[in-house]
């Protein structure tokens, strides 16, 4: 296997969730928040044409401001945003280069791969183009994200061995998550010889402020770490992880990773017998047992996002964030060209096919009241 990860720390610095100012990125504040993660000995930063001005931020923060061989610096493809032809599609690289004026990528991503993504970058043969401009020393290394199954990861890795890793979003949480199923996808990437770069560890915040009696755990456990360090380190502690991003969004947020990522040996067995009950604690809660199997998706005769919905919902009741769980919803079902949970006929067409004798119906209405307050 390739050890891509051997010079970089295991904290990478990502750039979706930058320091705001008047609804602009706060770029003074993202260079003190890249001056400390420099300091601290870390050294990748991880941005993407689709972040809204992430790029040229990081172009004033770190580019204009440090040497090119002092840090790596990972940009992504999105081939499927309004790309109608193979020229649009590369011309978001050239657009990259020029925002970040970084001369060339240590890490270029084709970006979120699965479901109805993943054909855009077949259709224009993005896989030759990112082979081509490594080639040609503008890409160091080609790899790219995915949000999807590890049947789908096994195709495309099948299908692309060039690709020489795997972006993936893992967290505790999501571990076992029938509809996230980051342990299975991470197998997968470990099976096809590939290293990992971790996205959402701290699951967009949300283990950061998890349900009380996991917190619970974890403050009992070491109150003198914040709970959001347990989420980090735990995906740190895999073998064949390049890096683990870390969308910060103040100082605060950086100063307290830096503070236990700085010298991260490993988690220890105590350490990970706590995560383990709080995995424990989590599947306590009553969620909707959906495996996202999508059997009533085929038979619903309105076309109801109905697993995307069940998602949300499970969302709301484990994390208590009703706006990310309103975002999430909105992603799952109208991001996925499915209606509303309030659109439903109640007609138990999707009741007789789901193999998990779940009572759609009524948690669609739960749906309806809870998340969407209809």
């Amino acid at each position: 296997m390739s050890n891509l990860g051997e010079n970089i720390k295991k904290l990478g610095f990502g750039l979706m969730r930058l320091p705001m100012k008047d609804e602009k990125i706060d770029v003074e504040q993202t260079k003190v928040m890249v001056d400390k993660f420099l300091d601290a000995g870390f050294t990748y930063f991880d941005t993407a044409w689709a972040y809204a001005g992430s790029e040229d931020a990081i172009r004033q923060a770190l580019v204009e401001r440090y040497p090119r061989e002092s840090y790596q610096l990972a940009t992504k493809n999105a081939a499927w945003i309004n790309c109608n032809t193979r020229e649009e599609a590369i011309a978001q690289f050239e657009t990259s280069l020029k925002q970040t004026g970084a001369g060339y990528f240590d890490f270029y991503l084709l970006h979120n791969l699965g479901e109805s993504r993943t054909q855009f970058f077949d259709k224009f043969d993005m896989w030759s183009f990112v082979q081509e401009k490594k080639a040609e020393g503008l890409i160091k290394h080609i790899g790219f994200s995915f949000h999807s199954t590890p049947e789908e990861l096994e195709e495309i890795l099948k299908s692309h061995p060039e690709m020489e890793f795997v972006q993936l979003q893992i967290n505790y949480a999501d571990w076992e998550n029938p509809a996230i199923q980051s342990k299975a996808c991470y197998e997968m990437a470990r099976k096809y010889g590939k290293e990992v770069v971790i996205m959402e560890p701290v699951k967009g915040g949300m283990l950061a402020t998890p349900p009380e009696s996991v917190a619970n755990l974890f403050k009992q456990a070491n109150p003198d770490v914040s709970v959001a360090s347990w989420a980090i380190k735990f995906v740190a502690n895999l073998d064949g992880v390049i890096t683990v991003l870390s969308g910060m969004s103040n100082v605060e947020q950086m100063e307290d990773n830096l503070s236990y990522m700085k010298d991260f040996k490993g988690l220890s067995e105590e350490e990970m017998k706590v995560i383990e009950k709080a995995q424990e604690e989590l599947s306590k809660i009553d969620i909707i047992p959906c495996t996202v199997c999508n059997y009533c998706a085929k038979v619903c005769p309105n076309e109801i996002g109905i697993s995307g919905s069940f998602t949300a919902l499970n969302q709301l009741i484990l994390y208590g964030n009703k706006a990310a769980a309103q975002h999430q919803e909105g992603w799952l079902v109208g991001g996925h060209g499915r209606k509303q949970a309030s659109e439903c006929l109640q007609c138990g067409e999707c009741e007789a096919v789901c193999p998990q004798h779940i009572h759609i119906i009524e948690q669609l209405e739960r749906v309806t009241e809870e998340l969407l307050d209809k």
